[in-house]
């Protein structure tokens, strides 16, 4: 079958950071290129535990572009496996099912929570992560029957939704029912801002910041919107489509400028100073932070316009950033990490957050399908690449990869 494979070297990492200097086409043209389409043997199920599926969909996630451009840190690297498929933002069907599996059947349309945790490492013990029903914080992303990685996608022995066949192990797999494809594609990425809502609950009053207006950080916005939290919400973005994308998510207030310090003082009612030297920092404030770029200007600002005993919540994947620790022990904040999903507390009991997502969009509580805007075949993936690196020209929000084989059905 053909596939979009990723895999890197050392040396080859080097040359690029060089030729990156000059342009990004090196990446993923050429000699050094870290994505190729090859053909690759379809993937066979690991253990009767697992199934097969056919891939109708798969989205495009930041995490695979900053892979494609080695912007990960490098402390990721012992919880990958090279060369991998890349691709986690599944939809498909189920077209064989191993002899034990219990909860899928073939022909179902299912949807992955991708973490390749304790039970799909078929690990007798599990971690206490795994057991405290945090998933995708498991201790053994590099042990068991796998090769290394956090979840599919970045393992070399399961595929990904770049390719038209994967396997998943039975606890990865949740039916999606009736629900179109552009919807279905989207639980990865809604469940990815549910946990993180779940995690820094806003509170009836609050004042809720969101740094980054794109995917994230609109599936943010309307995952509160659709919990009926009444709390009110700022986003601040530069670009003008993500501006219009938070408004259109349902958003309170926005901040297109670099200083958040004077309109974030506006909106929240802080009072703000101004120290000898340096930023200014606000007392009073937000009082839960959502950073989706997490550099060091926006985690810096984040905890500098923070009420006191504000939650920050990093969900976007970045590193080596410098921190001016003041405002965290001045004012009492938290700051949370943000990776994965897991099982979260409902009303009716414990619930996967991935269950969570799709009664969400199936009750029209939360909103996805439209964040789709461009779709590709597998050998346009310079094409999808391209746009995404100038997504306000092409007016791209969501990319996704779609396959012509499976006929979509519930």
């Amino acid at each position: 079958m053909k596939a979009l494979l990723f895999s890197v070297n050392t040396a080859q990492w080097a040359a690029l950071k060089t030729a990156s200097l000059f342009s990004k086409k090196p990446f993923y043209r050429g000699k050094l290129a870290t994505l190729r389409l090859k053909d690759i043997p379809e993937p066979v199920l690991p253990s009767p535990h697992w199934v097969k599926i056919e891939t109708s969909c798969c989205g495009v996630c930041a995490s695979d572009l900053n892979l494609i451009f080695l912007k990960d840190s490098p402390t990721a690297s012992p919880f990958t496996s090279f060369p991998c498929v890349l691709g986690h933002e599944v939809y498909g069907k189920v077209v064989e099912a191993g002899n034990r599996v219990q909860r899928v059947s073939e022909g179902d349309m299912v949807t992955i929570a991708p973490h390749l945790n304790c039970s799909a490492r078929e690990i007798q013990t599990a971690c206490p992560s795994c057991l405290s029903g945090r998933v995708g914080h498991c201790a053994n992303f590099a042990a068991g029957n796998l090769s290394p990685g956090m979840f599919t996608g970045i393992c070399r022995d399961t595929s990904g939704g770049f390719a038209p066949y994967l396997v998943a192990h039975e606890s990865q797999v949740f039916r999606t029912r009736q629900m179109p494809p552009e919807s279905a594609v989207m639980i990865e990425p809604l469940a990815v801002a549910l946990q993180a809502v779940y995690d820094n609950r806003p509170l009836k009053g609050d004042h809720v910041l969101v740094i980054g207006g794109g995917v994230i950080g609109s599936l943010i916005i309307r995952a509160i919107r659709g919990m009926d939290i009444d709390c009110t919400i700022t986003v601040s973005d530069p670009s003008p489509l993500a501006i219009e994308l938070a408004q259109k998510s349902g958003v309170d207030h926005v901040i297109t400028g670099r200083d958040l310090y004077t309109p974030s003082a506006d909106i929240t009612g802080a009072t703000v100073y101004k120290p000898l030297i340096g930023k200014k920092i606000l007392m009073g404030g937000f009082n839960r932070v959502f950073d989706v770029v997490a550099i060091s200007r926006t985690l810096n600002m984040a905890m500098r316009t923070m009420a006191s005993n504000g939650v920050l919540s990093v969900v976007g994947i970045g590193h080596d950033v410098k921190l001016d620790l003041t405002p965290l022990w001045l004012k009492g904040e938290t700051l949370r990490g943000v990776f994965s999903y897991g099982y979260v507390d409902t009303a009716v009991g414990s619930k996967h957050v991935f269950d969570v997502a799709i009664e969400r969009i199936n009750q029209k509580k939360i909103r996805v399908d439209d964040l789709v805007t461009h779709r590709f075949a597998l050998d346009e993936y310079e094409k999808m690449i391209a746009i995404n690196l100038n997504k306000r020209k092409f007016g791209a929000i969501k990319t996704i990869f779609t396959f012509s084989h499976t006929e979509d059905s519930s």
